[in-house]
């Protein structure tokens, strides 16, 4: 079978096995206070030159997102996002239930980016009236969901009208290891010094096993994201085993080799659609291909093993496939083959 319904669906990658092994002997403080967490958290402030930043790692992105929403906005709020953001579509009313009730507005945008101009609109038309949600935070995500990419004058620009208004800015990188090989931009370019306060850092759908980090950019939500983590259920006793992952992940940039790995296999799968004149639905920016193909192109697709996401499409389908670290060439290959 060729796995390319999510980077989800990969393995974990033999270097995060490595690194659990290793930490997994003795003794160690409990909640965070081991000497991997400790380590993990050094990397991270390093690699995103913020030293000031706070880390609370979580074992899942949406209670990442969900955690760094609840400490940027007030029940009576609502949180800016675009109509795909997984925020809305795929986490089941969480944001909204640890934020106590604030509700998710939609921005519209092309291509899976919010427009400025379609933000800016927004806020200027918001009432500042007793009967109104309002406006509380601007969430961005990156690598978007259909695969394209914010630069970082782009991420800049949203937070600037972000700020104007006086809203915080969120970002949701669970995979922004992708975004950051595919831009070249320095992590920080594409976070805090873009303007974004709180980011949501995605490890397992890059390799490592059921671990996120949330990074606080501004530590003095520090404590509140504390307390909140704990109460969420999220505040792991044995944190030695997932701060370990980050340390590994982050230890001579393999985050970023195996993202920029992941990445060249979508592009593999890109050139070989154009080859065949057939156009991904989106420009393949990391490792997302959205590709519409007919009943015939599916049956040879099952046949051949290739397990993709599909949504109903005219008479076939819309495919999404996605990249991992662990993607081949041949894997790629045989899809080709099978279209």
């Amino acid at each position: 079978m060729i796995w390319l319904t999510s980077d989800n669906a990969s393995a974990v990658h033999p270097v995060i096995w490595e690194a659990l092994s290793a930490v997994n002997a003795g003794y160690a403080k409990g909640y965070g206070g081991d000497d991997a967490c400790q380590s993990a958290t050094a990397q991270i402030r390093e690699v995103f030159e913020a030293p000031q930043a706070e880390v609370l790692f979580v074992t899942t992105g949406t209670a990442a997102n969900a955690l760094a929403l609840a400490t940027l906005v007030q029940p009576w709020q609502s949180v800016l996002c675009h109509p795909t953001a997984h925020i809305q579509m795929d986490e089941c009313g969480a944001p909204e239930f640890y934020t106590s009730g604030a509700k998710l507005a939609l921005v519209a945008g092309a291509d899976g980016r919010i427009e400025a101009a379609a933000l800016e609109a927004l806020l200027c038309a918001q009432e500042h009236s007793v009967h109104m949600v309002q406006a509380g935070a601007l969430s961005l995500t990156n690598v978007t969901e259909v695969g394209t990419v914010y630069s970082a004058a782009q991420t800049a620009q949203l937070c600037a009208i972000a700020k104007s208004h006086g809203l915080p800015v969120h970002l949701d990188g669970a995979r922004l290891a992708n975004a950051l090989a595919a831009t070249g931009a320095a992590p920080a370019d594409l976070t805090h010094r873009a303007g974004v306060d709180v980011l949501s850092l995605g490890g397992t759908k890059n390799g490592l096993m059921n671990v996120e980090a949330v990074v606080l950019f501004d530590p003095s939500a520090h404590w509140q994201a504390q307390v909140r983590r704990k109460r969420a259920g999220q505040l792991a006793s044995k944190g030695r085993y997932l701060g370990a992952q980050f340390d590994a992940a982050f230890t001579e940039a393999r985050w970023l080799e195996w993202a920029r790995h992941a990445n060249a296999m979508a592009a593999r799968l890109d050139a070989g659609l154009r080859a065949r004149e057939i156009a991904p639905a989106f420009a393949v920016e990391a490792n997302i291909v959205f590709v519409d193909v007919d009943a015939a192109q599916v049956t040879r697709l099952e046949a051949a093993g290739v397990q993709a996401y599909g949504e109903p499409k005219g008479a076939g389908q819309r495919l999404r496939f996605v990249t991992s670290w662990s993607t081949t060439a041949s894997e790629i290959d045989a899809v080709l083959a099978a279209l």
